[in-house]
């Protein structure tokens, strides 16, 4: 992780940064501006400084905006997978997972899954998927929707961080 990163944030205009670095963390820019205006002057042309200016902005950024964050995401194949509008990089990862090969009862269990986490918590099911199985995902969500909300939301929020810093590590 000591390499650095293909377009160096500190080359960059804001504009730039933004194109580059906006979508690191799901449809959420914010995140990005916000190390723009806070750290663009310390050197984070590294995937770990870079990560832990973002990772920094999202954990002090308040629990609204952390759970505007978490509902940013979409939930596993669901509707926006089956009509290919996730974004390039969920749809990349969903895929790696092997989601978009589920047999019917596992789609349908994941349908049923969304439903309940969405009722229970107010934000999708997040998990990291790169290097996971679908039958891997499948027992970590039927684990975790009977977490209290607290716990899920800190787990959520963790994830988020490691799907940003996996997007990083990829570019």
């Amino acid at each position: 992780m000591t390499d650095y990163l293909p377009l160096r944030p500190s080359s960059l205009s804001h504009e730039e940064f933004i194109d580059a670095y906006g979508g690191i963390y799901e449809h959420s820019p914010w995140v990005a501006e916000k190390v723009w205006q806070l750290h663009m002057r310390f050197t984070v042309d590294r995937p770990a400084s870079l990560h832990f200016a973002m990772k920094q902005i999202v954990d002090g950024a308040g629990e609204e905006k952390q759970l505007a964050l978490l509902c940013a995401h979409p939930d596993l194949a669901g509707k926006l997978a089956l009509a290919g509008e996730l974004t390039a990089e969920s749809t990349a990862e969903q895929m790696s997972a092997g989601l978009d090969l589920c047999t019917e009862a596992e789609f349908e269990e994941l349908q049923a899954l969304n439903k309940l986490y969405r009722e229970k918590f107010g934000f999708p099911f997040i998990i990291a998927v790169r290097g996971l199985t679908r039958t891997d995902i499948i027992e970590s969500f039927r684990l975790r929707v009977h977490h209290d909300r607290e716990t899920e939301f800190a787990t959520a929020l963790a994830e988020v961080h490691k799907i940003a810093l996996l997007r990083l590590k990829n570019l």
